[in-house]
């Protein structure tokens, strides 16, 4: 009986050259395209890296220039020594430009962020606008040199995505190239933005892509690697924050207070939403009844800020020194208390009043204040059993940011490579799951999605929802010359009977009408104010819905790929 043991191991080599030559022949026939590819992610990683590197230096710069100091680190304490009426003047002046570059440069006179990125994302193959972004760039660069009360990240990662949508264009890129290339853009913004380049590739999965597809994992990360590389060439690989102490969490005892911490900055993170969405509605209603020109509608809100600093000078600008200051524990629970809610109305106002920058930085001031204060009352009751005020000022910070942002993953990561402090993770992970769970069912989701769905467009609920909008009644009716037409008698009987969609509508506007008429098909027309409606073809139920199977088909396989 022959031994089995040679023919094994033969089989077994046989099988391995055979998978050389496979290899082999992917690299030579495919492997180049996927390279060249991620030697883009790279270029475009570099690139928006250095966007937010200038971001950030010019922000320096253009503080120091206006408000006259050295030290920005410190603006706030240089403030107080301001005479008042430049205090109140420079974010009134800022403001003014900031409204005439958004009045002559975008349609609605509104500085984009995170939010249309996200909507970049999913309704335009990656692409955001390029002349309305450039101009919101500018325009939150001034607003945060100038008194603004808002963050950087979220200009920065519109940038990114100004600069990955002209690259896609150049390449003539497809849905998911574009889309790829944009979370490379904003993975790199990002984790230039913070030294994080963990959070920043989670980030860009979580948020803006809102999937964890294999193939955009490698690039995403190359890209973000190259992001981090261009900020600690400039800074080093120091942390953003110091902690003066390391939490010594008692886990077992403390954990239910990280709990009840985590629902109360779920509120406090509804509660910021909600102000700055307020103060939206009553800025358009101000403007509407006084006539108020939208140009100057940036000027009032910095003349506000301006006269909130007076009294107050830590709202002025991203706040890292506050945040700093409530992390190390230096500020007593009255301050810590008024400071987020001065903060607060500050970034209402702010954005409210279209001064432009983002809510990612905010949400860390305030977070880090609240968990501040929540830490000093928990240490206060039962000293004998926690840790320092501190640590929950830590956590808390993470909360309020996962909350708005709507990303639990890449925030925890965040705080983390903010602070280096990996020892603390139990607290910060129970505090920022309780947060995001409350807070999401309160809004839709996260702030940049309620955002959406204020516009009317339906992210939060996923792509079932947003995908109908995608699709034109006018490019998937049958025209009456098609062979498989409709039959034009039945089309005006229909319309006489009120049933017709206009061909401008999309598919988000004709399913509810398939649902109450159950007709086989919806005559679609011309609709204008002076003539009777024309009728241009018929919409098919049956049409529409391959339409829009095709449409979900492919979006789970981009998912899943």
């Amino acid at each position: 009986m022959n031994d089995p043991a040679p023919s094994f191991l033969k089989h077994q080599i046989n099988l391995a050259k055979a998978s050389c030559r496979m290899g082999w022949d992917v690299i030579r026939t495919r492997g180049p395209g996927k390279i060249t590819f991620w030697f883009i992610a790279l270029l475009i990683g570099i690139a928006a890296g250095f966007a937010a590197l200038f971001f950030r230096k010019g922000i320096n710069w253009l503080q120091a220039t206006v408000y006259g100091t050295d030290d920005v680190q410190h603006l706030h304490s240089f403030i107080s020594g301001l005479p008042w009426f430049w205090v109140i003047l420079i974010p009134t002046f800022g403001g003014l430009t900031v409204g005439l570059i958004l009045h002559n440069f975008t349609k609605d006179a509104r500085a984009r962020s995170v939010g249309d990125v996200i909507l970049g994302a999913a309704l335009h193959d990656g692409r955001v606008e390029t002349r309305a972004g450039i101009a919101s760039a500018i325009a939150s660069w001034i607003t945060l040199s100038t008194g603004g009360s808002s963050g950087r990240e979220g200009p920065v990662v519109h940038m990114a995505g100004v600069i990955s949508t002209w690259v896609s264009r150049r390449i003539n890129a497809d849905g998911i190239t574009g889309r790829d290339l944009l979370g490379c853009a904003v993975a790199a913004g990002v984790s230039a933005s913070f030294n994080a380049p963990i959070a920043g590739a989670l980030f860009a999965l979580e948020v803006v892509l809102r999937h964890f597809a294999v193939h955009a994992f490698a690039p995403i990360v190359i890209a973000s690697v190259a992001g981090t590389v261009i900020n600690r060439l400039e800074f080093g690989g120091v942390t953003e924050f110091v902690l003066p102490t390391y939490g010594d969490l008692q886990f077992y005892v403390e954990l239910p207070a990280f709990l009840l911490l985590g629902l109360t900055c779920g509120l406090i993170a509804v509660a910021l939403m909600r102000s700055i969405f307020w103060a939206e509605d009553f800025g358009n209603y101000v403007q509407d009844r006084t006539g108020l020109p939208r140009w100057l509608r940036p000027a009032v809100a910095g003349a506000m800020l301006g006269a909130l600093a007076l009294w107050f000078p830590h709202i002025i600008g991203v706040g890292y020194e506050t945040m700093s200051t409530a992390l190390t524990g230096q500020l007593g629970l009255y301050d810590a208390i008024v400071f987020a809610m001065l903060k607060v109305a500050a970034v209402s106002i702010t954005l409210g009043g279209r001064m432009g920058g983002g809510v990612f930085s905010p949400s860390l001031m305030i977070g880090a204040l609240a968990g501040l204060a929540f830490g000093l009352i928990a240490t206060g009751i039962f000293p004998d059993v926690s840790g320092s005020s501190s640590l929950y000022a830590l956590a808390g910070m993470g909360a309020v940011a996962a909350a708005v942002l709507g990303a639990p993953i890449s925030t925890t990561l965040i705080v983390f490579e903010l602070t280096g402090d990996w020892q603390t993770g139990l607290a910060v992970m129970v505090a920022v799951s309780m947060s995001t769970a409350l807070a999401s069912r309160i809004v839709d989701r996260s702030f940049f999605l309620t955002q959406m769905e204020r516009r009317g467009i339906h992210l939060a609920a996923g792509p079932q929802a947003y995908l109908l909008s995608m699709f034109m009644v006018a490019r998937i009716m049958r025209s009456p010359d098609d062979e498989r037409a409709a039959d034009e008698d039945t089309c005006w009987e229909l319309i006489n009977a009120g049933t017709y969609i206009d061909g401008s509508a999309t598919l988000e506007a004709a399913m509810p009408i398939f649902e109450q008429s159950s007709a086989r098909f919806i005559p679609v027309v011309t609709l204008s104010v002076d003539a009777p409606p024309e009728l241009l073809g018929a919409l098919f139920h049956v049409d529409a819905l391959k339409a829009y199977n095709r449409a979900l088909a492919a979006t789970a396989a981009e998912e899943h790929s």
